[in-house]
């Protein structure tokens, strides 16, 4: 059995469909779900680290118990926990995912957004961004 790993907001409207995308994007069976409300503002801030640990922590589990092939992290509209706009969001899932890359560079992370119509979008990042520590 495959395994990958969705670091997504609690928001039940977001699970299915990341669930969807994360097994085909990584060919995996299984998707180990963290869910927060608003993780890419508690991951792109790092203002409390004990969010970000406990974060971490469920992704080691995932990472070393079910041999995850990759770490998905979601933000999406209507975030009743990050009410910010989309370019904003979109910044935390930038600064977000750099952090998770140099965390687990032994892994692939995508950065996802849903928009209005609660679809995923892969979103490319710009490889010159600063990385995360």
């Amino acid at each position: 059995m495959s395994f990958c790993t969705a670091i997504n907001c609690m928001d039940g409207r977001t699970q299915l469909p990341v669930i969807e995308f994360l097994r085909r994007h990584f060919g995996a069976n299984h998707v180990d779900s963290v869910t927060e409300p608003a993780p890419v503002r508690i991951l792109a801030d790092r203002d409390d680290p004990a969010a970000v640990e406990s974060i971490c922590r469920r992704v080691a589990i995932s990472l070393d118990k079910h041999g995850s092939r990759g770490i998905g992290l979601v933000a999406h509209h209507d975030c009743a926990g990050n009410p910010a706009d989309e370019a904003a969001q979109r910044d935390q899932l930038a600064r977000a995912t750099a952090f998770l890359r140099a965390r687990y560079p032994q892994v692939e992370v995508v950065g996802l957004w849903l928009g209005k119509d609660w679809m995923v979008q892969a979103v490319a990042f710009d490889a010159s961004e600063p990385e995360g520590t």
